[in-house]
């Protein structure tokens, strides 16, 4: 196996495609990194479901305040202007096409866009999808950030996701640590990949067929 993308380098790769003055909420997991990396000069108005609007990046270790969580109880910070307020007004923010862009986690992503990310049968998962569909269908964009392979060696881009559906038609990129992708009608291309990874091979660990475009 070639290089891989670690998670903050995932995250910085996140980062660095959203715009100046975009809202964004990011999911729990992997996408509460991309805080971190956020260019500086450029302004991301980051939303939380729970209910802050505002945040900024991971406080520094023993600045931890509980009191000011996201929505996955970690700890965050509030820049100037920022602030938090009723759980119902947040997913009215969500559910009204309030925020640009929300980048969430994921077991399988189709290739026409359609996102698994909240159930796979086992015993002990989550009992309900909560958020993340109000999230995946209310944002203009949705990106997903994700490994490529389960544990197991299998593509998590897939030709038709075989666990329950969070939104139908609703990823238009995705970003692994391998590659990133955008899925549009004429399909899966890629437009960036790691050093040293030929697309033959990334063809290879993927199920569905991909057009480069990098």
């Amino acid at each position: 196996m070639t290089n891989k993308w670690n998670r903050e380098q995932m995250a910085a790769r996140v980062a660095q495609d959203i715009p100046d003055g975009a809202v964004v909420n990011l999911g729990i997991g992997l996408p509460t990194l991309v805080a971190n990396h956020l260019p500086s000069g450029r302004e991301v108005i980051l939303h939380s479901e729970n209910g802050v609007i505002g945040m900024g990046p991971a406080p520094a270790a023993g600045e931890e305040d509980y009191d000011l969580i996201n929505a996955g109880k970690q700890a965050v910070t509030l820049l100037p202007g920022g602030c938090y307020f009723h759980h119902a007004d947040s997913f009215a923010m969500m559910r009204g096409g309030h925020l640009d862009v929300c980048v969430l986690g994921a077991f399988q992503v189709s290739a026409s866009g359609d996102l698994a990310n909240w159930h796979t049968g086992a015993a002990d998962a989550i009992p309900a999808v909560g958020g993340a569909m109000d999230l995946a269908i209310g944002a203009k964009k949705t990106y997903v950030m994700m490994e490529h392979l389960t544990k197991s060696g299998a593509s998590k881009l897939v030709a038709a996701c075989t666990y329950p559906l969070t939104g139908i038609g609703c990823v238009s990129r995705i970003y692994t640590d391998l590659a990133v992708i955008d899925l549009d009608p004429d399909g899966a291309r890629v437009i960036a990949m790691v050093d040293g990874l030929r697309f033959e091979e990334l063809q290879k660990l993927t199920a569905v067929p991909l057009v480069i475009a990098c």
